[in-house]
């Protein structure tokens, strides 16, 4: 019998305004947009995706509309995104990422070395939604 297996995990962020977010992860973070629903603006949906990672806004009244009970939780709250990434150095890496966001996010946590083998740092999309990015340290 063949086994079955999870093949992603893809964040599911329920948004104030689908257009600003997709804004935010398309300039400041560099992702790209797959494709939204309806086609034309204003969107219940989009979904964004850089390298193998995907993210999807969805506006929060097309969820209320959905899903009454999630619909009525706070935005942002403690749900938060971890994405590691991959470079030739950490210079190239990490380093850089952060230096291109500069002042367009707010950072929460600055580039730190945890005692963990990481070096990471954390800032917050519009909605209030954290997101860690990360790159192992050479050994």
């Amino acid at each position: 019998m063949a086994r079955m297996t999870f093949a992603d995990v893809t964040p599911n962020l329920v948004v104030s305004s689908v257009e600003r977010s997709l804004a935010f992860y398309r300039d400041v973070l560099g992702f790209s947009l797959v494709t939204t629903v309806p086609e034309a603006a204003p969107f219940a949906f989009a979904w964004m995706r850089r390298d193998g990672v995907s993210v999807f806004l969805n506006s929060v009244e097309a969820v209320r509309a959905d899903h009454a009970e999630l619909g009525a939780r706070p935005i942002g709250g403690t749900a938060t995104i971890y994405i590691m990434v991959e470079a030739d150095s950490i210079a190239s890496g990490i380093d850089e990422l952060f230096a291109s966001i500069g002042s367009r996010a707010r950072a929460f946590m600055p580039l730190t070395n945890q005692f963990y083998g990481i070096r990471e740092f954390g800032i917050e999309d519009p909605d209030g939604y954290t997101i860690f990015f990360a790159q192992q340290l050479p050994k």
